[in-house]
């Protein structure tokens, strides 16, 4: 069976975008059609400054708002990063075959490390080695595919390099893995500046709908969304980004083409509040569960128990043979539980 692995990292409250871009498909076709792990990436949140204990918090609420979204622990493995040794064991064998420049061309380090020095801060090393640590968590599986937006894309294909380069040099060890991108939605913008992506981790204002905000709140935030200059309901995604956004959304939600539904409108007051209603309305079975999860954190804890345990064990001989085959002694009997 193919294997499927991916992962929400808990730097801020999961969003819409997080739901539509991946979390839905994971639920309605992933865990269905495949051997698939999810998994909540704590380690990646201690590449900038945090707060542990808001760490901590969003990685719970993020296992229950993956429960909440439809994963079910019977068909996939639903587990937290760090309760895993073998994500980090491998990571740092995979920073001995990749390369300083290969990290330094990564877009999100480039990124990420101008809003730091931006803010005052320093850059820790962390942030230039994440997207290794993101290979080992894929390639520890033997994942076939990554289901990522737009945005992910070139971390993956950082994981396709490194598994060949160290196959090559050691012996036949690795997956190569793929990225798998759904058709719509992939990329869901801020509804206040539709260039940019809607992000959990570096803002907190109205251009985000986040999967727990009231259905008030999603209303309000959507009727404000930025749209185009002129008044026709077009979709272009390189002239009219905003419009696109919305029609994206709203196609999401229903399961139309943004393209067909563009031609419904005649007014941009129509589509928000017909896109506010449909987020409404995808949210509203989530919150609830999620809710029905908070009443029953010990529920949460057991499932994510069994599967650091399930991941543990599917992770480990793979691991141990990467460590063989780059020439370390195995351990000793006993050494390691």
């Amino acid at each position: 069976m193919t294997r499927v692995f991916s992962g929400v990292k808990p730097t801020g409250h999961l969003t819409l975008g997080n739901y539509l871009g991946a979390m839905r498909r994971w639920v309605a076709v992933d865990q269905h059609r495949t051997d698939a792990l999810f998994c909540i990436v704590d380690l990646h949140a201690l590449t900038v400054e945090h707060d542990p204990a808001r760490v901590r918090r969003l990685s719970r609420q993020a296992a229950s708002l993956l429960l909440a979204a439809g994963l079910d622990p019977k068909l996939c493995t639903v587990f937290v990063q760090s309760q895993v040794d073998e994500h980090a064991r491998l990571s740092y064998l995979l920073e001995c075959v990749a390369t300083d420049g290969e990290m330094r061309r990564m877009i999100q380090y480039k990124e990420k490390a101008v809003r730091e020095r931006g803010r005052g801060g320093s850059v820790r090393l962390s942030l230039l080695t994440y997207p290794v640590l993101m290979a080992a968590d894929i390639l520890a599986y033997g994942t076939d595919e990554v289901p990522v937006g737009d945005d992910q894309v070139q971390h993956v294909e950082l994981a396709r390099d490194l598994a060949v380069r160290f196959n090559q040099r050691y012996g036949y060890t690795f997956v190569v893995p793929r990225a798998t991108r759904p058709a719509v939605a992939a990329r869901v913008m801020n509804l206040q500046d539709p260039t940019s992506k809607m992000g959990k981790s570096d803002d907190v204002g109205p251009g985000i709908v986040y999967l727990l905000d009231e259905p008030d709140v999603v209303r309000k935030k959507i009727m404000r969304a930025v749209t185009d200059s002129g008044r026709e309901v077009v979709y272009d995604r390189e002239t009219r980004p905003g419009v696109a956004n919305l029609l994206e959304i709203l196609a999401a939600c229903t399961g139309g083409e943004p393209a067909e539904l563009s031609g419904a409108y005649t007014s941009y007051g129509a589509l928000k509040e017909d896109t506010a209603e449909a987020v409404v309305e995808v949210l509203r079975p989530v919150q609830q569960r999620h809710k029905e999860l908070c009443a029953d954190p010990g529920h949460v804890e057991e499932v994510l128990r069994d599967g650091a345990r399930r991941a543990r064990a599917t992770a480990r001989p793979t691991v141990d043979a990467a460590y063989r085959a780059i020439g370390l002694l195995p351990a000793a009997s006993g050494a390691r539980l």
